[in-house]
């Protein structure tokens, strides 16, 4: 029964990963190791910001929720935003095809870093427990985060991008940057259960992923 369990939280977490990179087209291009590239750039732009944060923000040990220092440290994710444009500016090709490079080699890079271990040794347990089941929607959740991420530095990054698109890829962006910042203080306020606040990110996350559709798809067709 652990083992099936294990097995469907696998499933979960990566399968929608094999799936994006076979149905997005990237196996034609064989992309397979531009996908690597972006992982290990994730590996060293992670590292940079641990170094930073250990260095500038250390752990807030008061039973208050330190608000500006949770403010000050999820500033520092406009690193991923740095390395998913260097990650695009070293792919030639269209628009679309570097956005998933990026978006898929740094997304999986999360996931393994973060969630395999945790998935191979707690949901093999012998108790049940559904947060295994949560970690596996979420990494999907964190797919879809990192290719409308890349998809708006793919915009602002653009030389020829209309001026009056900036402002709302701008800000896009910055909701981006501060979305986790933003739903953990609303977790933290209300006082959400875990399903609550898996639901309530899924549903950020899709109103962000939808506005940045259809601002690229303008933006696509302006300069087509």
């Amino acid at each position: 029964m652990t083992l099936f369990h294990f097995g469907n939280c696998f499933a979960l977490a990566y399968f929608p990963y094999f799936i994006t990179y076979k149905c997005s087209g990237l196996s034609e291009y064989n992309a397979f190791w531009k996908c690597v590239q972006a992982g290990v750039t994730y590996l060293f732009v992670q590292l940079c910001k641990m170094l930073f944060l250990a260095t500038f923000f250390p752990t807030w040990e008061g039973g208050i929720y330190d608000f500006i220092g949770e403010f000050m440290k999820a500033s520092v994710d406009v690193a991923d935003l740095i390395g998913l444009n260097l990650v695009m500016s070293r792919n030639a090709g269209k628009g679309e095809y570097k956005i998933m490079v990026a978006a898929l080699g740094w997304a999986t890079a999360e996931l393994i870093m973060s969630r395999c271990i945790p998935l191979w040794v707690g949901a093999r347990g012998i108790e049940f427990d559904w947060k295994y089941i949560q970690m596996s929607i979420d990494s999907n959740i964190s797919l879809v985060h990192y290719i409308v991420a890349s998809a708006q530095v793919w915009m602002i990054t653009c030389y020829d991008l209309y001026h009056t698109f900036r402002p709302a890829v701008l800000l896009l962006m910055l909701l981006s940057v501060y979305k986790a910042f933003v739903m953990e203080t609303f977790v933290h306020l209300c006082s959400l259960g875990s399903w609550t606040a898996l639901l309530a990110r899924a549903v950020v996350t899709g109103l962000l992923a939808l506005s940045t559709l259809a601002l690229y798809v303008a933006v696509v067709n302006v300069h087509s």
